[in-house]
Order: structure tokens, then C-alpha cells, then sequence
């Protein structure tokens, strides 16, 4: 194996070649410190590189190793990054704001806290649009994140950083968070598995909730198996959580198997639009019309149907801008798209009745999912924008091409329920596309299984030139 093959090799195999002693986690943070120093400048995937602190840990896991431990946690040696809206102890967390270079995080997140219970070698902070509220990572004052497949192009947002690294080969696996589809739109834009697990699965912990439920901890990964390796980590209740979910009754991986339906025949619906906000374009629906035949192939039962998204985006909207206020920046120091927001700013009142009225939508989209066991829609709307291609519209019309993108995404995230990105090729200018799955509340495993028979039909496993040094 080359070394762009191993920095390419699932996290899983990575794993399993560190168990046998054929790698070392000091062979592996080696392999991607030097990749991210030339492939990265162009790439703008991490805001902050932590290379001392990535071989200190690597080296004494690597010594660890020579002393043929019996037992070793799962991803022992494995490189790994962490979206920079997540705090690392003793680490910068700047949330996409250079007012914020100087921020130290004090604490780890008990997110970051599992992950390196699991043996995985932090290599850096992913980049973010700025507070996380776009679906593109272009932060005033911080490098710009291209996409691997066309650097004309965005890598997505806001989990845009996390997505162009793991797609590059410049760490196998990421720690992402999906508050609208921040996870699985940018991994719909680079060709990669993106998985928002139900509300309550990961914590937020040792902070709150600060947006009604909507946000979620999530994956960013090459495979579906990895994605739900990863899962099996960060998953599980920490005391005083507002939302919660019981242990699965078995491992989360165990279902990320094409097999791992064992015959059964799944219920699915499909839609290639989102009304009222309107239709994929032609490359995505045919990604959604692809994937029902192979699926119906399997044995499924798919059928053309869609549930009634209306009266979701005026309260969503409402909830999602709350967000830029709760940081407690100074608007001087914002972006104007964001200082926009915060001049936009509802009444509690408002807020409140949003949040009703999100919930009561919720439960009309929930009460689908008694007919199905999963909806087959798009991921977004269209293919990757190009870099900078909204920055001289006004806000408002940016507003509203955003909602038009990704439109498909928000229901989960007012719902709650589990949903997953998987890529099935490249559009018809070669840009990634893929489709997304949609579980009932609390249902990973289904999901899981299903994209793993998707993942099993396409064979995806194709990585940009950009990546190949």
C-alpha cells in the first residue's frame, strides 16, 4: 500500500493495520502533518494545526504499542479532526471568527472527551463559516475552503473544513455538527459519507442546547462503517442533558453492513422535490430516481411520495438566526451577512412562538414516518456552488438562495430524526452528488443498513486528483 492509498484507507482498516503492528500511529500523524503542509494552502481545510501536541501523542502511542498491550480502545492511533465549534482543552477555538484567534478552550467537549477515550490522535481544528451559520465556509478575515473536486468550488458549509480534509486525505475521519444540514450538505459537495444522528444520541455536554434541538454532533467519513464506528464513540447520555436516547440494543456498526438487513424488506418513500420551495435539478434527481430502482432491485418497497414540508421555513429561519445572537459578538466585528442577522434579531415572543410552531410542523413530518421506515430525498437542491458566488448579493436574496439549496435538510433537524448523505458519483461537471435517507426518530440502525446496501450498489470509492501526491 502507497502512502496515498493508506492516507485514503478507511479509519476502520487504519485501525486494524496499527492492531497488527504493520503501521504506527507515529507512521500514520506523520503521513497526514505532511500532507496537510502541501496540499493545504490551497485547500484552507484547517484553521489550526496542532502538529506538537498530534506526534507527542502519536510517539507514546507508538511506544505504547511496542509494549503489545492486550487490550487497546478501538481507534487507538487513528488521526482524526474536530470542527472548530468544538471545544478542544488547550486548543484555539475561533468559530469562524478572527475576533475570536486568541479564544483558548478550557475544556474538551464531552464529544472530544469519547474521542480520545477511543484512542484517536487529534490533528487539528477544522474550518467553519463563521459562527456556523452558513452552508458555505468562506469566513471574512480566515482562509476560504475549496472543494478537492474543483477548487473553483465550496467545500460546504459549516462543516466545510471537516469535509475538505477528509476528502483530500488529510485525515480519515472527522468530527462534524449538522444544525440545517452541516454535516451532510458539505458532505454531499466533496463525495462523502455524512451522517446527523437523532437529537439526544450525542451530547453536548458540558454546555447546553442553545437552539431548540435543532443541532446535532455528527460524522464526517469515506465510509458508511466508519460513520458508524464513530457514532459507537461519541454516542451516549452524559447526566443533565435535555434530550436523551437509550444505548442502542447493539453496536451501531453492526448495522453499517450490507447484509445487515438479513432479508427484510424496508418501506421506503421518495421524492425528488421539496415543496413549496421547489425540485432538485436534474443531476440530483436522477440520483434520487437511481438509487429507488437499485434499492427496489434489493427487494424494497419504494413509493413515490413526499410529506408535507410546509410552515417549516418561516419558523426554522427564525431559530437558525437566533444563533449569530447567542454568541455575544459585537456586530462591528461580523461579516455583513451576519451582521445582517443580528440585525434581524425577534422578540422572545417571536422565538417562542417559533418554536412552537417548528414542533408542530415536526410532528406532521413525524407522523409520516409511520407509513415508512425511511424517505429517499435529496441531499441539497443542487450540486456545490461556486466559491464566492452569493458574496455581492444583499442578504436577503442570500437568504433565500441558501433556503433554496438546502431545502431538503432542515426537517430532520426540526424533527430530530436521523438522516445520512451518501455520495453515488459525479454530476455532469463533475462535481460530487449524492442522496440522502431520512430514519424515523431514534432509528440510526435502519438508515444505516440501507445506505451501506446504497454504498455496497454505487461502489464509491473515488478521491480527487487534487489528492494524489
Amino acid at each position: 500500500m502507497n502512502t496515498t492509498d493508506l492516507a485514503f484507507a478507511s479509519a476502520l482498516t487504519q485501525a486494524q493495520l496499527i492492531r497488527s503492528r504493520e503501521i504506527s500511529p507515529l507512521d500514520l500523524v506523520s503521513l497526514y502533518l505532511d500532507r496537510i503542509q502541501q496540499l493545504d494552502s490551497q485547500l484552507g481545510s484547517y484553521v489550526t494545526v496542532i502538529a506538537d501536541q498530534a506526534l507527542a501523542d502519536a510517539k507514546a502511542k507508538t511506544e505504547q504499542l511496542a509494549g503489545a498491550p492486550s487490550d487497546l480502545p478501538a481507534f487507538f492511533g487513528v488521526p482524526i479532526a474536530i470542527k472548530d465549534l468544538t471545544a478542544v482543552q488547550g486548543v484555539r477555538c475561533t468559530y469562524g471568527s478572527p475576533a475570536l484567534l486568541d479564544n483558548v478552550s478550557a475544556y474538551d467537549d464531552a464529544v472530544v472527551a469519547r474521542i480520545k477515550q477511543a484512542g484517536f490522535v487529534i490533528l487539528g481544528k477544522t474550518s467553519v463559516s463563521e459562527l456556523g451559520s452558513l452552508p458555505y465556509t468562506e469566513p471574512v478575515g480566515l482562509p476560504v475552503v475549496r472543494n478537492p473536486w474543483n477548487l473553483d468550488h465550496t467545500a460546504g458549509g459549516s462543516s466545510g473544513g471537516a469535509a475538505a480534509a477528509v476528502a483530500a486525505g488529510l485525515c480519515p475521519i472527522a468530527q462534524g455538527s449538522d444544525g440545517g444540514g452541516s454535516v451532510r450538505g458539505p458532505a454531499f459537495c466533496c463525495g462523502l459519507v455524512g451522517l446527523k444522528p437523532a437529537r439526544g444520541r450525542v451530547s453536548f455536554a458540558p454546555v447546553g442546547d442553545h437552539q431548540s434541538g435543532i443541532g446535532v454532533n455528527g460524522v464526517l467519513a469515506r465510509t458508511v462503517a466508519d460513520a458508524a464506528a464513530l457514532l459507537d464513540v461519541m454516542a451516549g447520555y452524559v447526566v443533565g442533558d435535555p434530550y436523551w436516547l437509550p444505548d442502542p440494543e447493539r453496536p451501531f456498526l453492526q448495522n453499517a453492513q450490507p447484509n445487515a438487513t438479513s432479508g427484510r424488506t424496508y418501506r421506503i418513500a421518495y421524492t425528488t422535490e421539496v415543496p413549496p420551495i421547489g425540485k432538485a435539478d436534474p443531476d440530483c434527481q436522477q440520483a434520487v430516481l437511481d438509487t429507488a430502482r437499485h434499492l427496489e432491485q434489493l427487494g424494497h418497497q419504494l413509493e413515490a411520495n413526499c410529506p408535507d414540508f410546509s410552515g417549516l421555513e418561516e419558523p426554522f429561519v427564525v431559530i437558525w438566526r437566533a444563533g449569530v445572537a447567542t454568541a455575544g459578538l459585537p456586530a462591528e466585528v461580523l461579516s455583513p451577512f451576519n451582521r445582517w442577522l443580528l440585525s434581524q434579531q425577534d422578540s422572545s415572543g417571536t422565538y417562542l412562538k417559533a418554536v412552537w410552531a417548528m414542533q408542530m410542523v415536526a410532528r406532521r413530518l413525524v407522523s409520516f414516518f409511520e407509513q415508512y421506515d425511511a424517505l429517499l430525498l435529496p441531499v441539497y437542491l443542487h450540486p456545490a456552488i461556486q466559491v464566492n458566488e452569493w458574496g455581492e448579493l444583499p442578504p436577503e436574496e442570500t437568504l433565500q438562495r441558501i433556503i433554496h439549496w438546502i431545502a431538503p435538510c432542515p426537517p430532520a433537524n426540526a424533527t430530530g430524526q436521523p438522516a445520512i448523505a451518501i455520495p453515488t458519483g459525479l454530476s455532469s461537471t463533475g462535481l460530487p452528488v449524492g442522496v440522502q435517507l431520512i430514519g424515523r426518530p431514534a432509528d440510526e440502525a435502519t438508515i444505516l443498513a440501507l445506505a451501506a446496501q446504497i454504498e455496497a450498489t454505487y461502489g464509491w470509492r473515488q478521491r480527487p486528483d487534487f489528492a494524489e501526491v
